[in-house]
């Protein structure tokens, strides 16, 4: 007998039953970091880049490099008068970064595409294709409010080193023509593509917001079988909304995963998604559910709908944290809230609460190598760099930054709390720094 579990009788699967434990035990004990464990990590940028804020162009991690999103202005900070000159300089500031790490775009697994107009996506979709004609990555687009410096499009990407372990997936009946891959197994990680509440082969989009939530769930799932993978794999999902999803989104989602254990996640609003869509999905898997574990403060209380962080290897995702103040883990809801008005304090407040989380599994945010930070008004991102800055004071992680819906009004709510006015994300892997 093994830690009280009674021994099988049959040698050969003894072997493996004891093999998967003693693995599950050595994972477990190496989710505390340890020094001299962890991934060697690099700040790529390219000759002649013109940083606009407190981010590398890309960070090395072991096996993945973590490209900030890329905008259409060129090395003079000039822009391109038509929205095919923008998507074009955006990607060429991607591959460049991409070859300073010494890949190439063959490496690309997974790219999110942010348009402030998503009349420009099938314009973004056409010079997309030139630059990835075979086997191309996992890709979301999504419509956002507005874009640093006044750019029409955005696009980050993560690159994965080895190609002879980098599989495109493709469920049945997903059409061949498409531009991107539904999904890209990198390793043991699984990248995929938005899922939108749509017919895969038709591309009909039910009537009732509801349906399309379970419709784009179900797409999903079929991305993630086809790799030998289910709901339990998911590690990080991004539920992208419009102002016409449907309420039940949580309760459906939730449905889904176990409570408690579930991804981590941001859920963020949106003005538009392709082709009419109300909901989208995409996020990262792990094949191994060995090398996946959730992790949770102990000032937040479990969750039917998302994981403060979750582990997958060695990568540690975190959900978008927002300025509140956490209560007691079992106290009322009232005494947790947004209390501070301005930028700066919430910043502050936000990067405490992912540090809670990062704390939980041994990590600092020095072990950060990704960010996204969602902005209420982009007028507002000299004020959020200036805070920002100040945790990241050296080699700072890659950043992609949106305001995704037009700003809300800031006047105080019940009880003088406020509304949030940013969130951020993270992505750290152990001992990276």
């Amino acid at each position: 007998m093994i830690a009280g579990i009674p021994m099988r009788r049959d040698a050969l699967v003894t072997g493996r039953f004891i093999n998967r434990i003693l693995l599950a035990a050595a994972v477990f004990a190496s989710m505390v970091a340890t020094p001299g464990a962890g991934a060697d990590t690099r700040v790529i940028s390219p000759p002649g880049v013109r940083l606009v804020g407190p981010y590398s162009p890309g960070v090395f991690a072991g096996d993945f490099l973590y490209v900030s999103g890329q905008g259409g202005r060129n090395g003079d900070g000039q822009l391109p008068d038509t929205i095919e000159g923008q998507v074009r300089q955006a990607l060429l500031n991607l591959k460049a970064i991409v070859e300073a790490g010494g890949l190439t775009l063959e490496h690309v697994v997974y790219s999110q595409v942010y348009l402030t107009d998503m009349a420009h996506h099938d314009v973004m979709d056409r010079v997309w294709r030139e630059f990835f004609p075979a086997a191309p990555p996992a890709r979301a687009v999504v419509g956002v409010y507005r874009l640093p410096t006044d750019i029409a499009v955005e696009i980050n990407a993560v690159a994965y080193r080895d190609l002879g372990r980098r599989q495109p997936i493709r469920p049945a009946g997903t059409p061949a023509s498409l531009s991107w891959s539904p999904a890209i197994l990198a390793g043991n990680r699984l990248f995929l593509s938005g899922s939108l509440g749509a017919d895969l082969a038709t591309g009909r989009v039910p009537d009732d917001p509801a349906a399309q939530v379970q419709l784009a769930l179900d797409n999903m799932r079929l991305t993630l079988a086809a790799a030998g993978m289910d709901f339990r794999h998911m590690v990080f999902v991004n539920p992208y909304l419009t102002g016409a999803a449907s309420r039940q989104m949580n309760a459906i989602y939730a449905r889904h995963f176990e409570f408690g254990n579930t991804p981590a996640r941001a859920t963020i609003t949106v003005t538009s998604l392709p082709g009419g869509n109300t909901i989208q999905f995409t996020g990262v898997a792990i094949a191994d559910l060995v090398l996946r574990r959730a992790f949770r403060p102990k000032n937040m209380r479990p969750s039917a709908t998302a994981s403060p962080c979750v582990m997958a290897d060695d990568t540690y995702y975190c959900s978008a944290k927002g300025p509140f103040t956490p209560g007691p883990a079992e106290g009322p809801d009232h005494l947790q809230g947004i209390w501070a008005s301005t930028v700066e304090a919430q910043v502050r407040q936000s990067m405490r609460n992912l540090l809670d989380g990062l704390e939980e599994a041994g990590l600092t945010l020095a072990s950060v190598v990704s960010a996204s930070v969602y902005l209420d008004d982009m007028n507002d991102v000299a004020r959020m760099n200036r805070v920002y800055a100040q945790y990241f004071p050296s080699s700072p992680p890659s950043r992609t930054t949106v305001a995704q819906v037009a700003p809300a009004d800031r006047g105080p709510r019940n009880d003088d709390t406020f509304p949030g006015l940013e969130q951020i994300s993270l992505v750290a892997v152990r001992d990276a720094r």
